[in-house]
């Protein structure tokens, strides 16, 4: 495993997370939303830290981080588009137009674009399961997505 080392700089940011945080009962999560808000995402180098903060194992941390979805590993890019999966929104079309979303920004689930402009993700119920299928683009909740709102949503990320 490549364990990045992390830099003087984001090593002091990333004290001062786990300081304000470590008074809270259970602060391994407020943590990691800190840490992902302040970096974008959670830097390899972070989960040694924050076990150490919090006498618990790499491991761990690790496991919690990988465990739920919306932490990320990597930079996401200046937009993202996530496209709900669910059973409603696939019964109403949401596969074919997820297979149109990947091919038109050249993306497989999870890929940031190389020049940063968009991440496709995958999501499991935007509760909108009677106005499927259901998309959220740069937080922005879209209902009944068709062919016409995909090609506007991938021409605002091309802008």
């Amino acid at each position: 495993m490549n364990v990045r080392v992390v830099a003087v700089d984001e090593a002091t940011r990333i004290a001062a997370i786990i300081e304000d945080c470590r008074h809270l009962e259970g602060p391994m999560l407020p943590i990691l939303h800190k840490v992902q808000a302040e970096f974008g995402y959670i830097p390899e180098g972070a989960k040694q830290i924050i076990a150490e903060a919090l006498n618990l194992s790499r491991a761990e941390v690790h496991g919690v981080v990988t465990f739920y979805h919306d932490f990320k590993d990597h930079p996401a890019g200046r937009h993202t588009l996530k496209l709900c999966r669910a059973e409603a929104c696939q019964s109403m079309g949401g596969d074919a137009l997820a297979e149109r979303a990947k091919a038109k920004l050249g993306l497989g689930w999870h890929e940031t674009a190389a020049d940063g402009s968009v991440t496709l993700e995958p999501v499991f119920c935007l509760g909108l399961c009677a106005q499927a299928p259901a998309a959220m683009f740069d937080g922005e909740l879209y209902a009944r997505l068709d062919e016409d709102c995909l090609n506007d949503i991938v021409a605002e990320v091309r802008a």
